[in-house]
């Protein structure tokens, strides 16, 4: 991995943050283009010496001698070095960790996910669970613990500023981020636990629907409900990181609590199966009612079975109160629904939309699906990651 100097004085710290972040966002370049950033060209040639010296930036071939070359002197060539080091994503749900490894600008090197006994969740298990599954993760890329940068895990719970979840009446909320903050602490600099609905956001407003809205929502959609809301452009966490916790469903009549858009579909199939209120032809009773499962639900309403349809249309109008809700509390301009239910979220969108409007007094906000499918937790933990390694790599 890169290896920085010593911490350089506060105009030379300055200076160089400045010319990395412009080395991080552009392809190759000279030190006549850099002048754009506002620094003298003597002092760009300066600390680019000093970048590549400490394989941040890499000095490529200069017009001549990659053929380019017209007339005069040719100019330096450089370029930032994306495999100095690598960041590590971490999804860990309680029913599987996703652990995404990518170069410094973001692209993935390497990804996988490993399925867990959703009841094997002590704080000594969980723990030794993510160690295994990062080290297992970088070794399928021949990358070790002390080549990564910055680690970010994305936990369903609420998280503070340090990484910490609060107390839960039932220890949900300790068993899911058992101090996870801790578990790599001596061997990656910067480490972050986030809430996962929050890094949902983070994803979004990276490289997904978010990206060109600086007021949007959020909803991941997993096994339960949470949200990552951006107000003015910043993410917001709360005292305790609960911004986004959406327990306070429980309170508000037809919200009906904080499961999952795709679990409150199953639920209501499983009822109708049983109940033997489905047509004899539904796709519904295609597998046996405890095998039913959003997926299952979305995919036959897709299709145009007429039980799924109205089951689709029952949540979607849950979801229209949910939306309602957030939207009449923080103004977004965007909701966006994502998680494993997203790609068959068509049907619940639309039917959200027919009755958001007698819902809401403030403008209707435009309601999509998100395009990152399952992994849009591990992709925000990527990105979080590295935007935390990009704020801090001059600490190092």
């Amino acid at each position: 991995m890169f290896r920085l100097p010593a911490t350089p004085a506060p105009l030379k710290r300055a200076n160089l943050q400045l010319l990395l972040e412009y080395a991080w966002d552009s392809g190759a370049f000279t030190a006549t283009e850099a002048l754009s950033i506002g620094l003298t060209r003597s002092t760009i040639i300066d600390l680019l010496d000093e970048l590549a010296g400490c394989g941040l930036v890499t000095e490529l071939p200069n017009a001549r001698e990659d053929g380019s070359y017209q007339k005069g002197r040719p100019a330096r060539r450089f370029e930032f070095t994306a495999d100095a080091g690598i960041v590590v994503g971490v999804d860990a749900g309680r029913e599987h960790l996703t652990t995404t490894v990518s170069n410094l600008r973001g692209i993935t090197i390497s990804s996988g996910q490993v399925e867990v006994d959703p009841g094997a969740d002590s704080p000594e298990t969980r723990r030794a669970l993510l160690r295994k599954v990062v080290t297992d993760q970088l070794s399928t890329t021949r990358h070790t613990i002390d080549q990564v940068a910055a680690l970010c895990v994305g936990v369903p719970a609420p998280v503070d500023a340090r990484g910490t979840s609060p107390a839960h009446v039932e220890g949900f909320w300790q068993r899911t981020n058992p101090d996870f903050a801790t578990v790599f602490e001596d061997q990656v600099p910067i480490i972050r636990v986030e809430n996962d609905a929050l890094l949902a956001a983070v994803a979004e407003g990276s490289v997904g629907g978010g990206v060109d809205c600086s007021d949007f929502v959020t909803f991941l959609s997993g096994e339960r409900f949470g949200a990552g809301i951006v107000v003015d452009g910043r993410l917001l966490r709360g005292a305790h990181g609960g911004v986004g916790e959406m327990l306070g469903l429980d309170l508000v009549a037809g919200a009906e609590g904080v499961d999952g858009l795709g679990l409150r579909a199953a639920r209501l199939a499983r009822t109708a199966v049983e109940q033997n209120a489905v047509a004899p032809n539904s796709a519904l009773l295609g597998v046996p009612p405890h095998e039913i499962n959003g997926k299952l639900v979305l995919e036959a309403a897709n299709e145009g079975d007429i039980d799924a349809l109205r089951i689709v249309a029952e949540v979607g109008g849950v979801l229209a109160r949910i939306v309602g809700l957030v939207a009449s509390l923080f103004d977004p301009e965007r909701v966006i629904i994502a998680g494993g239910v997203a790609p068959g979220a068509d049907g619940l969108i639309a039917a959200a939309r027919e009755e958001l409007p007698a819902l809401l007094h403030l403008p209707v906000p435009e309601l999509v699906r998100s395009e990152l499918g399952a992994g849009v937790v591990s992709v925000g933990a990527v990105q979080h990651a590295l935007r935390s390694l990009r704020d801090g790599i001059l600490d190092l």
